[in-house]
């Protein structure tokens, strides 16, 4: 048994191919193109296919994803956040401590999201296709705080409110897998909506997303007890329309 692990390694090293953390999928520049290619098409069809958009963000980040790192690492939370790595799960939060947090809170408000939108933090896929090690983290991260991102912008997951936090979420990362969402994602919506987007929530989100600080630099695990309106005022989110 040995031996076969040894010749799959040295197979693996012939071909260039290193697995940098468990469930990475090496590729070439051709395969992500395919890749991004299958993935944008099948997201555009169904944007509830959320493997579909996990795939189109690892394959086409590659320029975003560096300058988030970026950012991190020269904001002091951002930085303590890529050395600790932190994770938003089921395993890792309190929910019966976030239950208890006083309303408006962001614990207390995070949970009422999840809970009232029926959605878990355990459905965020895991990073398979970025070949680096800590942007693989990077973007598990914007994975992870997506439904914060909900709950301070106090957007529901509705077609309407996912296009809402895709163009603010677009402004804020660059990556184009929130730019498609943001751009092909109201095509979906009625024309009452679609009027409602375009005059007031669009807007709302662009000049949110451009006068906010960067999201990944706030450690949300340690502002549980921090009101949502104090932690919008202090990351620059505009209060919604």
């Amino acid at each position: 048994r040995g031996g076969e692990e040894e010749k799959e390694e040295e197979e693996e090293e012939e071909e260039g191919c290193y697995r940098l953390y468990p469930g990475h999928i090496p590729t070439s520049p051709l395969q992500k193109a395919l890749l991004a290619a299958g993935s944008a098409f099948m997201a555009l069809y169904d944007p509830y296919r959320h493997d579909m958009v996990a795939v189109l963000g690892e394959t086409t980040g590659c320029l975003a994803l560096p300058n988030l790192r970026d950012k991190m690492k020269h904001h002091p939370e951002g930085y303590r956040i890529l050395q600790e790595r932190p994770r938003i799960r089921l395993s890792t939060l309190d929910m019966a401590r976030l239950r208890g947090l006083p309303d408006g809170t962001l614990g207390r408000e995070y949970v009422r999201f999840l809970e009232d939108n029926k959605v878990s933090p355990d459905t965020r896929m895991p990073p398979k296709f970025v070949d680096d090690e800590e942007l693989a983290y990077v973007i598990q991260r914007y994975r992870e705080v997506h439904d914060l991102m909900h709950t301070l912008l106090g957007m529901p997951t509705n077609m309407l409110g996912e296009v809402v936090v895709k163009w603010f979420e677009a402004i804020q990362t660059g990556l184009p897998m929130c730019v498609l969402g943001a751009a092909f994602g109201p095509v979906r919506l009625s024309t009452r909506k679609l009027q409602v987007l375009a005059t007031e929530l669009v807007p709302w989100a662009i000049r949110s997303g451009r006068n906010a600080s960067c999201i990944l630099n706030v450690y949300y695990e340690q502002r549980w007890e921090q009101p949502v309106e104090s932690l919008r005022e202090e990351i620059g989110i505009f209060p919604p329309p």
